[in-house]
């Protein structure tokens, strides 16, 4: 040991978010899905019978910090691995070592992979027979769908669990923590933060815990002393993290004034107008699967039948959000906005259901005419069920006229098309000259 390491505190060089991860489960913070009281994972842990597992998730979300408390709760020798920098080699010397421990001291070795999706195939092969036979525990993390990045061998030796992105409440309790901590966070610090600049550290962290303190230690530390206490403004907030806040109250006015300008815009078909809406929600921090309801509730409302392909980009976009989450979503959410700005309009769906609705709510229910009524069950054709029924398949057009509306309601009109765009009786005018209807 020479003079430099000998002064050496990795404690106090480390950021914040290092120092503060948790030690204990009842340290942990969030996964109350997986990790609350009574599941699983947490049993497991608890009786120390944790297998291989794969965590899952966006960043910042804890898949390291849970993999050092399994190790710390389970008495397991702790080894983190590098998925770029340790070849077969290295994997396989970590086992020999994690056989020797397990056979002398009957002490067993978690070994922790981060960002495991850059294992290639000779790397996860070199791990399954010490993952099959016990000689390790393996923990890999990742922030891709291990569906598509593991083979199949280490995926089915090993139990997956997602992680999801911490709530408000919960970065704000990590926070919290992090300035209360005289030993490891900024206790030793008087700190007092506004409500304004915790909401905007809130809204950043977009429910990772790490960008929030990160900003928080940067605040801290930078902000000199007014009468022995440090004041953390909305402005300081602004500027750790080298971001405005957007006005945007999620709980009042200016949340509902915000959406109802984003879809006013692209009912109105400005395009620019819906994009700058749309990048004011997402920047504010707004549940991006919010944002997509809205989205597709409008494909339907005010395009619909026009162009009918709308629909599908919206809900395409919809399930691009749930694989690739944000910022990778942005790009299919705006695709999907633009579609609506841009197509032609039609509310004729929306006005044609209501109408119905309405309809039946004003007047009894009509009897389904015999023809059309169930004919395949025993005793249906005696009772006259589905006789006279014309199948539409079975005539030039595959169209038939017949009946389809109970007497009662005969004549009534619900679809009106908007003659925009697709949304048209033309298709079904043409068929019925043809057949002189």
């Amino acid at each position: 040991m020479d003079l430099f390491s000998a002064t050496y505190n990795q404690h106090q060089v480390a950021p914040l978010a290092e120092r503060m991860r948790p030690r204990t489960l009842d340290e942990y913070i969030g996964q109350s899905h997986i990790l609350g009281h009574g599941k699983l994972l947490r049993r497991a842990i608890e009786a120390d019978r944790v297998s291989s597992l794969i965590l899952y998730g966006p960043p910042g979300t804890g898949k390291t910090s849970l993999a050092q408390v399994i190790a710390t709760q389970t008495s397991s020798r702790f080894v983190r691995i590098n998925a770029v920098t340790s070849g077969v080699k290295d994997i396989r010397e970590i086992i020999k070592q994690a056989a020797d421990e397990l056979h002398l001291y009957g002490k067993r070795t978690l070994v922790f992979c981060d960002e495991v999706h850059r294992f290639n195939k000779g790397q996860q092969d070199a791990l399954l027979p010490a993952v099959e036979d016990g000689t390790i525990t393996f923990i890999g993390a990742t922030t891709e769908n291990p569906f598509f990045e593991l083979n199949s061998s280490l995926l089915s030796r090993s139990t997956l669990f997602r992680l999801e992105l911490l709530k408000p409440p919960e970065i704000r309790l990590g926070l919290e923590h992090a300035l209360k901590d005289s030993e490891r966070g900024l206790g030793r610090y008087q700190v007092q933060v506004t409500s304004e600049a915790w909401e905007h550290w809130i809204n950043y962290a977009n429910g990772d815990l790490r960008r929030a303190l990160n900003a928080l230690e940067l605040a801290v530390l930078t902000t000199p002393l007014e009468n022995g206490i440090r004041f953390i403004s909305l402005d300081i907030a602004e500027e750790s993290i080298q971001q405005r806040a957007i006005r945007f109250d999620k709980a009042g006015d200016n949340h509902f004034d915000i959406i109802s300008a984003f879809i006013k815009s692209m009912r109105g078909s400005d395009p620019d107008a819906a994009l700058y809406w749309l990048a004011i929600l997402l920047e504010a921090g707004e549940d991006p699967r919010f944002i997509m309801r809205r989205i597709i509730v409008h494909a339907s409302e005010d395009v619909g039948l026009a162009n009918p392909t709308v629909m599908l980009q919206a809900h395409a976009a919809a399930n691009a959000l749930e694989w690739l989450g944000l910022p990778e979503a942005r790009i299919p959410m705006a695709q999907a906005v633009l579609a609506i700005a841009t197509a032609p309009k039609s509310n004729s769906a929306v006005q044609s259901i209501d109408r119905a609705l309405n309809y039946v709510k004003r007047h009894p229910t009509g009897e389904v005419p015999a023809h059309l009524k169930d004919g395949s069950y025993p005793g249906a054709e005696r009772l006259g069920h589905g006789r006279g029924y014309l199948y539409p398949h079975s005539y030039p057009n595959h169209r038939v006229e017949q009946t389809y509306l109970p007497s009662t309601v005969q004549g009534e009109t619900f679809y009106v098309p908007s003659e925009m765009g697709k949304d048209t009786f033309a298709g079904f005018k043409e068929a019925n000259e043809k057949e002189g209807i």
